[in-house]
């Protein structure tokens, strides 16, 4: 039978338990064990593709098209692996299963409830992720933090399936310990709260994960040992460091992975942490910068600047720069200052290369289009994602064509000059308001044009990569676009979708309709993003 490991956190949001548990997951994957892992959100949202990104972080895509939490991306890169639908679960989601089964007189008539069939439909979809896995161990995430009523039922859950199979199931606290500047004293109070609070719904944490800014103390994992009802040697210290990925190797020195194994009864198999540890290591001398430019929208909340909305993209940048042997220095800018002042635009001159991402709406689209155009004009390196792509192209037919009115019929639907426009069949979406689920998603083939940029950096006649689209280029221009000197890199098998743009005579210019962000790897970057970093790096020197 499968072991389960529910990680949920406490204190606070943004703890860090997706790099724990995917830390976790690595771990025990080196002692010779098939890991796969699960997220919970305990949004009542069906998916996260309609999810706020500022407000949620990233929108990742699986291969078979599921708009998943980010986390989701985390334990792909960590585990080397493909992970699907059956692997992310909502409240929402959950809730659908069990009505549409209600519906359907899959209960025989009797009276569904809260407690246990929603429940068990979330131990049901946690076999079956086990299972379509093929997983010896199971790492299950669960959103929020203890004591939150969102989570009660996902609690419940585990509750019931420790109280079935005791010797299966285990699980990890993940919390903060403060350090307020005042008082120059790391905090224990707080977790042992959310300990309690866990204990309240009737789960006791097996380990806690100590996160702080400074390791733990002998003292203070003494005091919590009394307070949250384990053993010293079960809390584990978990300081900031200055890359995620060396968070494995922090806990393999306190022999987190053996302990689990102990817990369960399990051996240590083999140990094959050795090449991840050599690859953290070398990372972090690197220090010869590649700078690198992120024009987005999304960045912005009140006085603070968010990342995660483009955590893959982000995480590809780094993970090419490294295999060119830079540091990545990555900078967000706002795309709505270009226009508010055109001129500023000239600062992309300082940047070796420069990124946008996808995104949707009409905000800050004239200013991605001026960036775009000063990056093509001055041969700066560019990578367009998506609609960074579709942006790319109409402002080559602004300004090379000059079809002045070109447009996205997203942002304009009664442009007179379409160059992006709506794909079939998603006009009866948009009529019906179904927006949820509906995009172009998931994994596609591409036909690469031989002698091309991507061709090369690929090395493939044929790709497959992540969507997550409702427009497309306008056929209907492809041959004038073309004969302007747009070169089409990739297209769909049948031919009737361009899914790849790029420019003969400039350093890097290339555009996706796709997401490659989806598909990187720590030690095996994508192949666009190694080719982007490296045409960067070519073209400042």
């Amino acid at each position: 039978m499968p072991k389960f490991i529910f990680v949920v956190g406490g204190v606070m949001s943004g703890v860090g338990k997706g790099t724990s548990t995917a830390s976790i997951g690595k771990l025990l994957e080196s002692k010779g064990y098939h890991v796969t892992a699960v997220k919970i959100d305990p949004y009542v949202n069906v998916d996260a593709g309609t999810m706020n990104p500022i407000e949620h972080g990233e929108v990742f895509v699986t291969d078979d098209g599921d708009e998943t939490d980010q986390d989701i991306g985390s334990y792909e890169r960590y585990l080397d692996t493909t992970i699907y639908k059956d692997n992310y679960m909502t409240t929402g989601r959950v809730y659908q299963t069990v009505i549409e089964r209600e519906r359907a007189l899959g209960y025989n008539g009797r009276c569904v409830q809260v407690v246990p069939h929603i429940p068990e439909e979330v131990i049901r979809r946690l076999q079956n992720a086990a299972k379509k896995a093929k997983a010896d161990i199971v790492m299950v995430e669960v959103g929020g933090t203890v004591g939150e009523y969102e989570n009660i039922l996902f609690m419940e859950a585990a509750r019931m399936m420790k109280l079935k199979r005791p010797k299966d199931v285990l699980f990890i606290l993940v919390s903060y310990l403060p350090i307020p500047g005042r008082l120059g004293e790391m905090k224990t109070k707080p977790t042992q709260h959310a300990a309690r609070t866990l204990n309240s719904v009737g789960v006791q944490a097996d380990f806690l994960v100590a996160r702080s800014e400074r390791a733990i103390d002998e003292a203070r994992k003494r005091k919590m040992s009394v307070f949250c009802n384990m053993a010293p040697e079960d809390i584990i210290s978990s300081p900031d460091v200055e890359s995620v990925y060396r968070v494995p190797m922090i806990y393999d020195e306190q022999k987190v992975a053996e302990k689990i194994l102990k817990k369960f009864g399990l051996r240590v198999k083999k140990n094959t942490l050795s090449n991840w540890k050599k690859w953290a290591d070398s990372i972090t001398t690197l220090d010869r910068p590649v700078n690198i430019a992120v024009i987005g929208k999304y960045f912005e909340t009140g006085d603070y600047i968010l990342s995660d909305v483009y955590f893959s993209v982000i995480e590809s940048l780094k993970h090419a720069s490294w295999a060119n042997g830079r540091k990545p220095v990555l900078t967000w800018l706002n795309s709505e200052e270009y226009e508010r002042d055109p001129k500023k635009v000239r600062e992309l001159s300082k940047y070796d290369g420069v990124v946008v991402p996808g995104g949707f709406g009409s905000r800050g689209v004239e200013g991605k289009i001026t960036a775009i155009r000063y990056v093509r004009e001055q041969n700066i390196p560019y990578f367009g994602l998506c609609y960074g792509m579709q942006l790319a192209v109409i402002e080559f037919a602004r300004n090379v064509l000059g079809i002045a009115d070109a447009h996205t019929a997203e942002v304009n639907p009664k442009t007179s000059n379409p160059i992006i426009h709506i794909m079939p069949g998603q006009e009866k979406n948009i009529a019906s308001n179904r927006y949820g689920g509906t995009m172009r998603l998931g994994a596609y083939p591409c036909v690469l044009t031989r002698g091309t940029k991507v061709a090369k950096a690929y090395g493939v006649k044929e790709i497959s990569e992540r969507h997550r689209h409702r427009y497309e280029v306008n056929n209907d221009y492809r041959q004038q676009l073309e004969g302007a000197g747009l070169l089409i890199a990739g297209l769909s098998p049948d031919k009737r979708l361009v899914e790849i743009v790029e420019l003969k005579d400039h350093p890097f210019f290339v555009g996706t309709q796709f997401h490659p962000e989806f598909k990187t790897r720590p030690m095996k970057p994508h192949p666009l993003f190694n080719a982007f970093i490296a045409a960067a790096i070519k073209a400042r020197e």
